[in-house]
């Protein structure tokens, strides 16, 4: 189960977050390779075949309010999946997901944009899905549309972006809609050195209203400057839970990943 809202004596414990035993499991397909004999019998048409995935496995681990949550691992490892869960989108297959407050829904940016509306529309658009009505997204556009120092092409379709352009006006979205528990994915990496202090500066901000904040993030530096707390994920399983630096320092031992200029900064 997820719930939005705990009782009242959920709620003071002081979680934001409580997932119990969480797993997601999903069914996908993948075209086989036909021998020839079965190429003749389909008439050339690849077979469909079904794979299980255990995107994530037993999860437990709660974060309380005021935490600010990072999550590291390698490609493949679950955190998208569990961005996702915790906001809602994607139902656990066991276990649950208990959340207090409401969840940011623009994980991965510029998901959810309309490629064809400009800029200032898209932002319009995605204030909705945060849950404002539309007179508070319209006291905000321009607000929002400042903060992503694009100039006049806030005003043009957004398919004439180039991604790091997508991503600023995503990432500025999703920290100016006020919600309680704020997941970012992959944000610090947008934009030029400059920007990019200034989105740190935001999130740090941020932190101290929202009720908690994930990050999920290749950047280590970002990670361990920005978290209270980090989580690493490995094949959809929990391996470790912790104060960031810990956390980090496991993870590159793991992966055997020598300390560099290219492991520690936002890539």
């Amino acid at each position: 189960m997820s719930s939005l809202s705990g009782s009242p004596d959920e709620q003071q414990t002081g979680l934001a977050v409580k997932v119990d035993n969480l797993s997601i499991t999903y069914r996908t397909t993948f075209e086989r390779k036909p021998t020839l004999r079965q190429a003749l019998i389909r008439f050339g048409r690849g077979q469909r075949s079904v794979r299980e995935v255990h995107a994530l496995q037993d999860l437990t681990f709660t974060v309380p309010v005021g935490t600010a949550m990072g999550i590291v691992g390698a490609n493949g490892a679950g955190k998208s999946t569990l961005m996702r869960a915790v906001a809602g989108i994607l139902p656990p297959t066991q276990g649950s997901i208990e959340v207090w407050g409401k969840a940011s829904t623009l994980l991965a940016l510029g998901v959810g944009f309309n490629k064809e509306l400009s800029g200032r529309e898209n932002i319009i658009l995605g204030g909705l899905a945060a849950g404002l009505s539309r007179k508070e997204v319209e006291e905000r556009a321009d607000e929002v549309a400042e903060w992503t120092e694009i100039g006049d092409f806030i005003e043009m379709p957004m398919r004439t972006y180039s991604s790091g352009m997508s991503a600023r006006v995503a990432f500025s979205v999703a920290v100016h809609m006020k919600p309680d528990i704020l997941m970012v994915d992959e944000a610090l990496s947008t934009g030029d050195a400059r920007f990019r202090a200034k989105a740190n500066d935001k999130m740090a901000e941020l932190r101290s209203s929202a009720r908690a904040m994930f990050l999920v993030s290749h950047g280590l530096n970002s990670i361990k400057e920005m978290c209270t707390a980090a989580i690493w994920l490995d094949k959809g399983r929990l391996m470790m839970e912790g104060d960031p630096e810990s956390v980090v320092e496991e993870y590159k031992k793991f992966t055997k990943v020598k300390k560099s200029a290219a492991t520690e900064d936002d890539v």
